[in-house]
């Protein structure tokens, strides 16, 4: 049996970060990585932007050369299915054991699904190697159909009508966005996405999906149908925490860790997508976006090699399409008492600061639209969580 001081479950952007935050304090300790994954750690983001954006962004800027900048020895097509903590070992699929001093489990989560036959014009997107799948699809389909309106399929139907194939979107909103933003910012997202040209099917949600040898329909719940010759699915993600929970340790929307992101296992830690973390904004929370990954990856990292520091990082989130860029920190729940701000627009168009408030007036979330720099300044206004509305108004600008 293999053994190393540092194992790693999962190979995306948080086991890159925590090889790299490993090596900011140990720089001999073995590192081991087990990836199911069949691509070693690459930026995600990538996949739904600029690969598709930016002609300037070739796939070599994608890996993150974890293995060369670390000495980490990474394991791909290794799904770990168990976890022996008397014994401080996991085991994968293949039947192979691998010791560990300390584990960090990085597993990440996986995309919802909905029932259809087994094709290859029909692909949920995650990984790398389901951008080369839809690249693919992209270059021999007139038309796709993208199922959700959410974070991920907002951006595929953004990158797919910006090379050339018609897009339609079936999503249960009345209006594309209205699940984040307050109902005025909201209008202005979809105008985005009408103007470009993408077809949008509001208020309704797929049932199932019929795949064919030359394209595919979608089940609509009102019973209507839509034709496509292929279909992406973004539904969200859900954590993979099942490991986690076969192991004994202690679930709750995620992995529970402390400050340090140590689980109640002593030789353990978790971070990223699964992690259940104290922020000290936002109280316990869960965040599934790159930042938290790179940030808490690190962390997490330099926590098993004795750092030793509480994660104090409160992570934003951020979408660009079609030129425009949002930011978040905290809850975006349009169902909150909402504040909008316009600012004076600039070159790239409205400018626009939305206070998410709790009952007591306080605010929760804050959302930057087309806003730059002003990530901390909306930290701030969540560790200060000021009530008075005249205050707020002149807080970012």
């Amino acid at each position: 049996m293999q053994s190393f001081d540092y194992l790693i479950i999962g190979g995306g952007m948080v086991a890159d970060a925590a090889a790299r935050g490993i090596r900011e304090l140990d720089e001999t300790g073995t590192i081991g990585i087990l990836s199911a994954d069949i691509d070693e750690p690459y930026t995600r983001p990538a996949l739904s932007k600029k690969l598709w954006t930016d002609p300037d962004f070739t796939w070599d800027q994608v890996p993150l050369g974890t293995a060369s900048d670390t000495g980490a020895e990474i394991r791909l097509r290794s799904l770990v299915t168990s976890i022996d903590r008397d014994g401080r070992s996991v085991e994968t699929d293949a039947g192979e054991r691998f010791g560990y001093r300390r584990l960090l489990l990085a597993t990440g989560s996986r995309p919802r699904e909905i029932e259809a036959r087994d094709s290859d014009r029909v692909l949920s997107f995650r990984s790398a190697e389901d951008y080369r799948r839809l690249r693919e699809l992209a270059g021999r389909s007139e038309r796709i159909a993208v199922v959700g309106g959410g974070y991920i399929g907002a951006e595929i139907a953004a990158a797919l009508v910006q090379n050339g194939v018609a897009v339609e979107v079936v999503f249960p909103d009345a209006v594309l966005g209205a699940g984040t933003f307050p109902l005025e910012v909201a209008e202005r997202y979809q105008r985005l996405f009408a103007d470009a040209g993408v077809g949008l099917v509001a208020g309704r949600r797929v049932d199932g999906i019929d795949a064919g040898d030359s394209g595919i329909a979608l089940v609509l719940d009102d019973g209507s149908r839509r034709d496509a010759d292929a279909a992406v699915l973004g539904l969200g993600v859900t954590p993979v925490t099942d490991l986690a929970e076969a192991a004994g340790l202690s679930v709750d929307d995620g992995v529970v860790v402390d400050e340090t992101l140590a689980t109640g296992d002593d030789a353990i830690w978790a971070a990223g997508d699964i992690a259940s973390y104290p922020d000290r904004l936002l109280g316990r929370t869960r965040v599934e976006h790159v930042d938290n990954a790179q940030e808490m990856g690190r962390a997490a990292g330099r926590s098993m090699a004795g750092g030793g520091e509480a994660y104090r990082h409160t992570p934003y989130f951020y979408s660009q399409v079609f030129g425009v860029r949002w930011e978040a920190v905290g809850t975006l729940d349009p169902d909150l008492d909402t504040l909008v701000v316009e600012l004076d627009p600039d070159e790239t168009g409205p400018r626009t600061v939305v206070y998410f408030r709790d009952d007591a007036g306080a605010p929760v979330g804050v959302l930057l639209w087309n806003v730059a720099d002003a990530r901390d300044a909306a930290r701030l206004v969540l560790a200060d969580a000021p009530t008075d509305e005249s205050e707020l108004r002149g807080r970012i600008g």
